[in-house]
Protein backbone atom coordinates (compact mmCIF):
# COMPACT_ATOMS: atom_id res chain seq x y z
CA UNK A 1 0.00 0.00 0.00
CA UNK A 2 2.94 2.20 0.67
CA UNK A 3 4.45 1.12 -2.16
CA UNK A 4 1.40 2.06 -3.99
CA UNK A 5 1.21 5.92 -2.46
CA UNK A 6 4.60 6.83 -3.28
CA UNK A 7 4.44 5.55 -6.96
CA UNK A 8 1.55 7.38 -7.44
CA UNK A 9 2.74 10.62 -5.63
CA UNK A 10 5.92 10.26 -8.04
CA UNK A 11 3.98 10.12 -10.96
CA UNK A 12 2.02 13.28 -9.96
CA UNK A 13 5.36 15.25 -9.10
CA UNK A 14 6.82 14.22 -12.88
CA UNK A 15 3.20 15.43 -14.35
CA UNK A 16 3.57 18.46 -12.46
CA UNK A 17 6.72 19.24 -13.33
CA UNK A 18 6.03 18.73 -17.39
CA UNK A 19 2.99 20.65 -16.95
CA UNK A 20 5.35 23.57 -15.25
CA UNK A 21 8.12 23.03 -18.26
CA UNK A 22 5.03 23.20 -20.92
CA UNK A 23 3.78 26.66 -19.55
CA UNK A 24 7.50 27.96 -19.50
CA UNK A 25 7.56 27.07 -22.99
CA UNK A 26 5.06 29.53 -24.25
CA UNK A 27 6.05 32.05 -21.78
CA UNK A 28 7.50 34.65 -23.79
CA UNK A 29 9.02 38.11 -22.02
CA UNK A 30 10.39 41.04 -23.58
CA UNK A 31 13.31 43.36 -22.69
CA UNK A 32 13.17 45.92 -20.53
CA UNK A 33 12.85 49.27 -22.38
CA UNK A 34 12.90 53.20 -21.59
CA UNK A 35 9.35 54.20 -21.45
CA UNK A 36 10.19 56.83 -24.06
CA UNK A 37 12.62 56.03 -26.85
CA UNK A 38 14.31 58.71 -27.93
CA UNK A 39 13.07 58.25 -31.33
CA UNK A 40 9.76 59.58 -29.96
CA UNK A 41 10.81 62.36 -27.80
CA UNK A 42 12.56 63.48 -30.94
CA UNK A 43 9.11 62.99 -33.42
CA UNK A 44 7.30 64.50 -30.62
CA UNK A 45 9.94 67.76 -30.65
CA UNK A 46 9.73 67.99 -34.45
CA UNK A 47 6.10 67.94 -34.64
CA UNK A 48 5.44 69.84 -32.16
CA UNK A 49 8.11 72.61 -33.54
CA UNK A 50 6.17 71.77 -37.04
CA UNK A 51 2.75 72.41 -36.30
CA UNK A 52 3.89 75.37 -34.14
CA UNK A 53 5.64 77.42 -36.96
CA UNK A 54 3.87 80.24 -39.47
CA UNK A 55 4.78 77.79 -41.98
CA UNK A 56 1.59 79.87 -44.13
CA UNK A 57 3.19 83.23 -43.19
CA UNK A 58 6.12 82.74 -45.39
CA UNK A 59 7.05 81.66 -49.02
CA UNK A 60 10.63 79.93 -48.43
CA UNK A 61 10.90 76.38 -48.30
CA UNK A 62 12.24 75.54 -44.54
CA UNK A 63 14.74 72.68 -44.61
CA UNK A 64 15.54 70.68 -41.92
CA UNK A 65 19.03 69.34 -41.59
CA UNK A 66 19.70 66.56 -39.79
CA UNK A 67 22.99 67.46 -38.12
CA UNK A 68 21.67 70.74 -36.95
CA UNK A 69 18.56 68.92 -35.30
CA UNK A 70 20.94 66.21 -33.46
CA UNK A 71 23.18 69.05 -32.03
CA UNK A 72 19.70 71.20 -30.90
CA UNK A 73 17.94 68.05 -29.74
CA UNK A 74 21.37 66.15 -27.85
CA UNK A 75 21.13 63.31 -29.46
CA UNK A 76 22.47 60.99 -32.33
CA UNK A 77 21.17 61.54 -36.22
CA UNK A 78 19.79 57.72 -35.79
CA UNK A 79 16.43 58.88 -33.73
CA UNK A 80 16.32 62.07 -36.11
CA UNK A 81 16.23 60.26 -39.14
CA UNK A 82 13.65 57.46 -37.39
CA UNK A 83 11.55 60.66 -36.62
CA UNK A 84 11.36 62.69 -39.54
CA UNK A 85 10.64 59.44 -41.42
CA UNK A 86 6.99 58.60 -39.49
CA UNK A 87 6.90 62.60 -39.70
CA UNK A 88 6.92 62.28 -43.87
CA UNK A 89 4.44 58.75 -43.57
CA UNK A 90 1.79 61.38 -41.58
CA UNK A 91 2.54 64.42 -44.32
CA UNK A 92 4.41 66.97 -42.67
CA UNK A 93 7.23 66.53 -44.53
CA UNK A 94 9.04 65.65 -47.51
CA UNK A 95 11.71 63.94 -48.62
CA UNK A 96 13.84 64.88 -51.79
CA UNK A 97 16.65 63.23 -52.96
CA UNK A 98 20.11 65.33 -53.33
CA UNK A 99 18.30 68.12 -51.26
CA UNK A 100 17.26 67.44 -48.30
CA UNK A 101 13.57 67.21 -46.13
CA UNK A 102 11.27 69.76 -46.02
CA UNK A 103 8.03 71.01 -44.22
CA UNK A 104 5.34 70.07 -46.45
CA UNK A 105 3.18 73.42 -47.25
CA UNK A 106 -0.47 72.32 -48.37
CA UNK A 107 -1.74 73.24 -51.39
CA UNK A 108 -5.02 75.40 -50.82
CA UNK A 109 -6.98 72.41 -52.49
CA UNK A 110 -5.41 70.24 -49.90
CA UNK A 111 -6.44 72.57 -47.19
CA UNK A 112 -9.94 72.90 -48.53
CA UNK A 113 -10.47 69.42 -48.33
CA UNK A 114 -8.98 68.79 -44.93
CA UNK A 115 -11.09 71.55 -43.25
CA UNK A 116 -14.21 69.85 -44.87
CA UNK A 117 -12.70 66.41 -43.78
CA UNK A 118 -12.56 67.92 -40.20
CA UNK A 119 -16.07 69.86 -40.36
CA UNK A 120 -17.79 66.10 -41.18
CA UNK A 121 -15.93 64.53 -38.10
CA UNK A 122 -16.08 67.50 -35.97
CA UNK A 123 -19.69 67.69 -36.53
CA UNK A 124 -20.18 64.24 -35.45
CA UNK A 125 -18.19 64.92 -32.48
CA UNK A 126 -20.80 67.70 -31.34
CA UNK A 127 -23.93 65.41 -31.86
CA UNK A 128 -22.38 62.68 -29.81
CA UNK A 129 -21.38 65.22 -26.98
CA UNK A 130 -24.58 66.26 -26.37
CA UNK A 131 -25.59 62.58 -25.91
CA UNK A 132 -22.33 61.43 -23.84
CA UNK A 133 -20.82 64.69 -22.22
CA UNK A 134 -21.46 64.92 -18.59
CA UNK A 135 -23.40 68.11 -17.58
CA UNK A 136 -20.44 69.72 -15.81
CA UNK A 137 -18.20 68.98 -18.79
CA UNK A 138 -20.43 71.20 -20.91
CA UNK A 139 -21.02 73.85 -18.54
CA UNK A 140 -17.28 74.40 -17.95
CA UNK A 141 -17.08 75.29 -21.61
CA UNK A 142 -17.93 79.05 -20.45
CA UNK A 143 -15.17 78.77 -18.16
CA UNK A 144 -12.70 77.02 -20.08
CA UNK A 145 -12.62 79.76 -23.08
CA UNK A 146 -13.08 83.15 -21.42
CA UNK A 147 -11.63 84.49 -24.45
CA UNK A 148 -14.66 84.12 -26.39
CA UNK A 149 -16.50 86.07 -24.21
CA UNK A 150 -13.84 89.11 -22.73
CA UNK A 151 -12.82 92.10 -25.04
CA UNK A 152 -12.38 91.92 -28.84
CA UNK A 153 -10.03 89.28 -30.98
CA UNK A 154 -8.02 92.09 -31.49
CA UNK A 155 -6.98 92.69 -28.05
CA UNK A 156 -5.29 89.49 -27.89
CA UNK A 157 -5.32 87.25 -30.77
CA UNK A 158 -2.28 85.27 -29.91
CA UNK A 159 -4.09 84.19 -26.87
CA UNK A 160 -7.72 83.64 -28.57
CA UNK A 161 -5.80 81.56 -31.29
CA UNK A 162 -4.68 79.05 -29.15
CA UNK A 163 -8.70 78.90 -26.99
CA UNK A 164 -9.47 78.79 -31.00
CA UNK A 165 -7.43 75.33 -31.62
CA UNK A 166 -8.29 74.01 -27.77
CA UNK A 167 -11.65 74.76 -28.79
CA UNK A 168 -12.44 72.45 -31.44
CA UNK A 169 -9.93 69.56 -29.64
CA UNK A 170 -12.17 69.96 -26.59
CA UNK A 171 -15.42 69.33 -28.84
CA UNK A 172 -13.94 66.27 -30.39
CA UNK A 173 -13.04 64.86 -27.25
CA UNK A 174 -16.34 65.59 -25.44
CA UNK A 175 -17.68 63.13 -28.27
CA UNK A 176 -16.43 60.12 -26.65
CA UNK A 177 -15.22 58.46 -29.99
CA UNK A 178 -12.18 56.89 -30.27
CA UNK A 179 -12.21 56.61 -34.09
CA UNK A 180 -13.16 60.39 -34.39
CA UNK A 181 -10.21 60.98 -31.97
CA UNK A 182 -7.74 59.29 -33.94
CA UNK A 183 -8.85 60.79 -37.16
CA UNK A 184 -8.85 64.47 -36.07
CA UNK A 185 -5.27 63.72 -34.64
CA UNK A 186 -3.21 64.58 -37.13
CA UNK A 187 -5.78 66.15 -39.38
CA UNK A 188 -6.37 69.41 -36.87
CA UNK A 189 -2.41 69.43 -36.78
CA UNK A 190 -2.07 70.14 -40.27
CA UNK A 191 -4.68 72.76 -40.51
CA UNK A 192 -3.59 74.56 -37.28
CA UNK A 193 -1.28 77.29 -39.30
CA UNK A 194 -3.99 78.29 -41.54
CA UNK A 195 -6.60 78.61 -38.63
CA UNK A 196 -4.29 80.99 -37.11
CA UNK A 197 -3.23 83.23 -40.23
CA UNK A 198 -7.07 82.65 -41.10
CA UNK A 199 -7.85 84.86 -38.12
CA UNK A 200 -5.86 87.82 -39.24
CA UNK A 201 -7.94 88.10 -42.21
CA UNK A 202 -10.84 89.75 -42.72
CA UNK A 203 -13.56 89.18 -40.10
CA UNK A 204 -12.87 86.03 -39.06
CA UNK A 205 -11.67 86.50 -35.59
CA UNK A 206 -14.96 88.22 -34.95
CA UNK A 207 -17.09 85.95 -37.13
CA UNK A 208 -15.56 82.63 -35.03
CA UNK A 209 -16.08 84.18 -31.47
CA UNK A 210 -19.39 84.40 -32.59
CA UNK A 211 -19.78 81.27 -33.80
CA UNK A 212 -18.00 79.64 -31.08
CA UNK A 213 -20.87 81.08 -28.47
CA UNK A 214 -23.64 79.54 -30.52
CA UNK A 215 -21.89 76.12 -30.67
CA UNK A 216 -21.54 76.46 -26.68
CA UNK A 217 -25.18 77.76 -26.46
CA UNK A 218 -25.98 74.44 -28.26
CA UNK A 219 -24.09 72.42 -26.53
CA UNK A 220 -25.42 73.15 -23.36
CA UNK A 221 -28.86 72.45 -24.32
CA UNK A 222 -27.97 69.19 -25.68
CA UNK A 223 -29.83 70.43 -28.74
CA UNK A 224 -28.14 67.72 -30.74
CA UNK A 225 -29.25 68.64 -34.13
CA UNK A 226 -28.08 72.51 -33.78
CA UNK A 227 -24.75 71.37 -32.43
CA UNK A 228 -24.07 69.11 -35.28
CA UNK A 229 -25.19 71.78 -37.85
CA UNK A 230 -23.57 74.91 -36.05
CA UNK A 231 -20.08 73.14 -36.04
CA UNK A 232 -20.20 71.31 -40.00
CA UNK A 233 -21.05 75.47 -41.00
CA UNK A 234 -18.27 77.15 -39.13
CA UNK A 235 -15.44 74.34 -40.24
CA UNK A 236 -16.90 74.77 -44.13
CA UNK A 237 -17.28 78.77 -43.37
CA UNK A 238 -13.53 78.43 -43.33
CA UNK A 239 -12.51 76.93 -46.11
CA UNK A 240 -15.01 78.72 -47.70
CA UNK A 241 -12.77 81.64 -45.80
CA UNK A 242 -9.31 80.27 -47.22
CA UNK A 243 -10.87 79.74 -50.81
CA UNK A 244 -11.51 83.63 -50.36
CA UNK A 245 -8.24 84.62 -48.90
CA UNK A 246 -5.84 81.48 -49.75
CA UNK A 247 -3.85 83.21 -53.35
CA UNK A 248 -0.75 82.65 -51.53
CA UNK A 249 -0.95 78.93 -50.59
CA UNK A 250 -0.73 78.57 -54.72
Amino acid sequence: MVRAVREASARSNRSQYWTDTDVMQTFTIKPIVPATSLRTLAYEALKSAITNMDIYGQTGDVRLDERGLSQTLGVSRTPIREALTVLEQEGFVRNEPRRGVFVVRKTRKEIVGMIQAWAALESMAARLACERASDDDLKCMRTMFPEFFEGTPADHLAEYSEANIRFHQKIISLGHCEVIQDLCSNLLMHVKGIRNISLRQGDRAETSIAEHIQIIEALEARDAEKAERLVRDHGLGLAVHVERYGDHLD
